[in-house]
């Protein structure tokens, strides 16, 4: 298992969060009026990470009284976002979406910087991988599908994304697990990944359920399981890799972090204000139509998490061959 779950109700926070402010310390004006917050997305617009952050900075806006902007900056494999947010001034108007992809590109030498590097300030979600084909596909069941590659070896062609990406190391041991030898084909992000499978440039993907959301209710495609615990709450008729028979779980998360050295007044300001946008009913009504596990910690809980994970991705990367043990 990739990640371990772990929600937590966010107004359950905000005396904690309150309670950390420094007495002695001079009150700083933040966010000053008229002056914009930045919002680094390391993933393509459109895809699942770009949809989450400009729904969850739609609301956290409101409680700031300011306007914030998402940029996207994809390359990479996630790396050239999480490099613009690193260099960026930590005084808090510039602040990035992390993903799993931070837990596993130090690893395999693609950047020279780790999590520990980033303030963090909260996680928003977690998602489960998907085995999705088109609808006018000839499998019918993940059995099928396995099936076939077993005597097609290396005739079927999976998108995922970059390599140690979470789709990527998903795709992997489901592969590994299953038996079978496919082809994987990178891309930069889930939005490229999902035009392919619909273009028919790849017979499957390894995505999250809600970046193929459009495709799957549109009847363009169809997922074949989930690399979860448990059934999807929207698509219940979808069955786990586990229910098929093979033990596969994988999942990415989200979060939201700032430059490394931010004044800890404005994180605890992000704090809350971010707190309160995963509270707010438009935030949450729009989660639930696009099937986005939400999955709530605070920066100190965040931080812990951050390290687990660190170190049940490299154990992953290892397994998968990615890395040397």
């Amino acid at each position: 298992m990739l990640i371990k779950q772990k929600v937590i109700t966010a107004v359950s926070v905000f005396s904690i969060i309150l309670a950390a402010g420094c007495s002695n310390t001079k009150t700083i004006s933040y966010p000053k009026k008229g002056k914009t917050i930045t919002v680094i997305c390391p993933w393509e617009k459109g895809g699942g990470t770009d949809t989450l952050l400009r729904a969850i900075t739609a609301a956290a806006q409101l409680q700031l009284g300011t306007d914030i902007t998402v940029t996207n900056n994809a390359g990479d494999g996630g790396a050239a976002g999480f490099k613009a947010l690193k260099n960026a001034q930590p005084d808090g108007y510039t602040l990035g979406m992390i993903t799993f992809e931070l837990n596993a590109l130090p690893q395999q030498k693609a950047v020279d910087f780790t999590y520990k590097d980033f303030d963090p300030l909260i996680r928003v979600n977690a998602d489960s991988a998907a085995i999705t084909v088109r609808a006018d596909s000839p499998y019918k069941t993940l059995q099928q599908f396995v099936e076939y590659a077993k005597t097609h070896p290396g005739e079927i062609a999976i998108g995922d994304s970059s390599p140690g990406s979470v789709w990527n190391i998903g795709a992997l041991i489901f592969a590994k697990t299953a038996g079978i030898v496919i082809k994987h084909v990178p891309f930069d992000g889930a939005a490229a990944t999902t035009g392919a499978l619909a273009a028919g440039t790849v017979q499957a993907v390894s995505v999250s359920l809600a970046e193929v959301k459009s495709q799957i209710d549109e009847g363009k495609a169809k997922c074949l399981g989930l690399m979860d615990e448990q059934r999807s709450k929207l698509y219940p008729s979808i069955p786990t890799l586990r229910e098929e028979g093979f033990d596969v779980t994988c999942y990415t998360w989200r979060g939201l972090a700032l430059p490394r050295g931010t004044d800890p007044q404005i994180i605890q300001i992000l704090s809350k204000a971010f707190t309160k946008a995963m509270d707010d009913p438009d935030f949450k009504a729009a989660a639930d139509k696009l099937n986005f596990n939400l999955a709530y910690l605070p920066p100190d809980e965040f931080s812990r998490f951050l390290a687990e994970n660190y170190d049940e991705v490299t154990k992953a990367l290892e397994e998968t061959h990615l890395i040397e043990r």
